[in-house]
């Protein structure tokens, strides 16, 4: 019985840590075309228009942008928090909250005018945002709850908010009996950053905090603290950082960012709310983090691609009948992929029999500290 092997490289290729999501995207291009013809579709068709098409087309360039944005700001939010070893999975409802915290300001200043009401319903989305985002620090802090468990199981709780709210409350009295608040004003919406276009503020406002987030990241204590934190907790303890400030920290930041996200979303495309609101953001944003590598930066250019998926999958329905899961598939091929090339960044594959399967002792992996790190994960083939 032959034996495989999960060894730790001794030195991982920077080069190929950056390669591995070109790698993850390649893979998911040529398993997503086969996949589909093996369903009775054109797979090379498919894979045109979701990924290509868009491309070429300056009119979907503006829509790409559109749904980039809160991908992007949501992603950088989660990756302040996996960097710290804080696993917010809660994205998506912290999203809607804030979105309805800011709609709740719209709601109550629906007769009223001025520059003042669209900045405080953005303040109030980010407030919103982190109280979502507060229930798992404190469950987390003082009683040790798992945070991915709390926050996931938050999303759903915030999604049946918004449909008692939709359907009761806030629910259009001139809407004809469509479960949806009133359209807000034109105080209330997001100006275009650029007239004539689909691109709005909230475009911008997206490449400033990833740049923001990218020099805190890497130049300021801030930065450090959750970095260290999220590589070696008992050295940041040593070093005065608490892991419990850096579990709130890293949720207020996620949670406060998606809520950002959430009423940019609710004051620019949509201008109301509707139970249609969650689009899925707060999951995709967790992939674009990874592809991003974690680099607010790399993010920018993640969420582009993971934009493309619903630009592309939305023509690909009315122009080759794709099913409207399309893009949900090609988003899970792209996570299984990239994770399956880190596994192959980050350990080597050996073979070898039960006689001679053994670990190395301390002198061949450097330090006897070092020896426990180094031994190989096995499985059966």
């Amino acid at each position: 019985m032959t034996l495989l092997k999960l060894e730790p490289r001794r030195e991982q290729s920077r080069g190929m840590m950056l390669a591995a999501p070109v790698i993850a995207v390649g893979l998911t291009l040529v398993v997503g075309a086969i996949v589909f013809t093996l369903l009775g579709h054109n797979g090379l068709a498919a894979i045109y228009e979701i990924f290509i098409r868009p491309l070429f087309n300056p009119y979907r360039w503006q829509d790409l942008l559109v749904k980039a944005a809160p991908l992007a700001i949501i992603a950088v939010g989660l990756a302040i928090g996996f960097r710290a070893n804080v696993w917010n999975i809660g994205g998506e409802g912290q999203y809607i909250l804030g979105g309805l915290a800011g709609t709740g300001i719209a709601l109550l200043t629906l007769d009223m005018s001025g520059g003042w009401i669209l900045p405080v319903m953005l303040v109030c989305g980010i407030l919103g945002g982190m109280a979502w985002a507060a229930i798992p620090a404190a469950l987390k802090t003082t009683l040790g709850v798992n945070e991915i468990l709390s926050s996931l199981m938050l999303n759903y709780v915030a999604i049946q908010l918004l449909y008692y709210l939709m359907r009761g409350p806030w629910k259009d009295p001139m809407g004809f009996n469509f479960p949806q608040t009133a359209m807000f004003s034109a105080d209330q919406t997001l100006p275009y950053a650029i007239p004539g276009t689909l691109i709005h503020l909230g475009i911008p406002i997206a490449i400033a905090i990833a740049l923001t987030a990218f020099g805190v990241m890497t130049r300021t204590i801030t930065g450090f603290q959750v970095r260290v934190v999220g590589l070696a907790p008992k050295a940041a303890a040593y070093g005065g950082f608490g892991a419990a400030s850096t579990v709130w920290l890293a949720l207020m930041v996620g949670g406060g960012l998606a809520g950002l996200a959430g009423i940019l979303e609710a004051a620019g495309p949509f201008g109301q709310m509707v139970p249609q609101f969650p689009t899925g953001y707060g999951y995709t944003a967790i992939i674009v983090a990874f592809l991003g590598r974690l680099n607010p930066l790399g993010i920018l250019a993640a969420a582009l691609v993971l934009a493309l998926t619903y630009v592309g999958g939305e023509s690909a329905q009315t122009t080759i009948g794709l099913p409207s899961a399309a893009a949900g598939v090609f988003q899970a091929m792209m996570l299984f992929f990239l994770l399956a090339t880190d596994i192959l960044v980050r350990y080597r594959i050996v073979s070898g029999s039960p006689a001679t399967a053994r670990t190395a002792p301390a002198s061949e992996t450097g330090t006897a500290g070092s020896s426990e790190a180094a031994k190989p994960k096995t499985v059966t083939a």
